[in-house]
């Protein structure tokens, strides 16, 4: 029996060693540097959104033996010390709080398919109705644009016409294209004057508006086209996470105790 425990004894003295190199990774001057430093900066990068590419294992343990080096180098110069060092290792420390806090709370509140849906019908329904696609000419006077919708019915080029004169620069080099919009969209005596036009109409007056007077022709309608809900999921879902954020952030700052005065 006590040669058995003698041998176990033995046994577990010359595993030991090897146990603990598993877990590091080499020793730089004497101290070990642990495998688990490798772990966590490969997570940072794939947190971060970074693709690892093939050899990152590699990499990184070259890049945790180098930190290794210059922090002994740097802790012999006695920099970890000084008052500012201490200063910004506090922020991090920081930083690495509130970002764990903040994901905790991500995956205890995650965005359900339900609450994306919700959105996107809540959007698809502000979206739905007529596209009108239109062109404008944009004149400082109402007596200019007079004499344009003059020419037009004469026989004159609309296109060519916003060329020469429209005083929009978006529009105005592309014959006053306007593509296809909602009518809300535009400021509302455009919009108004605009959903009043069939295909093809011109407006027989100069419409005013805060830039200067417009004369608008309708070229085409459609219904308003959205996306397939799979097809923005992911980004909905991004967003309302944000939203949840952000009232978590607020509900934190209304809960604390404190007579400090944020700037709005």
């Amino acid at each position: 029996m006590k040669l058995n425990l003698l041998a176990a004894a033995v046994l577990a003295a010359t595993l030991l060693p090897l146990a603990v190199s598993a877990q590091n990774i080499t020793l730089v001057n004497g101290k070990p540097v642990p495998k688990s430093r490798v772990d966590t900066l490969l997570q940072q990068a794939t947190r971060a959104g970074q693709q690892l590419p093939p050899g990152a294992d590699k990499q990184a343990r070259d890049q945790v033996v180098l930190r290794e080096i210059f922090v002994q180098e740097a802790e012999r110069r006695g920099i970890a010390a000084r008052p500012d060092f201490r200063a910004q290792m506090e922020l991090a420390r920081q930083s690495i709080l509130i970002r764990d806090l903040f994901d905790d709370y991500r995956k205890a509140n995650p965005v359900t398919d339900a609450e994306a849906k919700g959105e996107y019908d809540k959007f698809k329904a502000q979206a739905s109705g007529v596209e009108y696609r239109a062109r404008h000419i944009l004149v400082e006077k109402e007596d200019e644009a007079k004499a344009l919708i003059a020419q037009i019915k004469a026989g004159g080029s609309f296109e060519e016409l916003a060329k020469k004169n429209s005083k929009d620069p978006g529009s105005g080099a592309n014959g006053g294209d306007l593509d296809f919009a909602k009518a809300d969209s535009y400021v509302p005596e455009f919009g108004q004057a605009l959903a009043r036009l069939k295909k093809g109409e011109m407006t027989d007056a100069p419409v005013k508006s805060q830039f200067g007077f417009h004369i608008i022709r309708l070229d085409d309608t459609r219904e308003a086209s959205f996306p397939a809900f799979d097809d923005v999921k992911a980004q909905i879902k991004q967003r309302l996470e944000q939203t949840k954020i952000q009232r978590y952030q607020e509900e934190l700052r209304a809960k604390a105790k404190t007579d400090y005065k944020f700037t709005e």
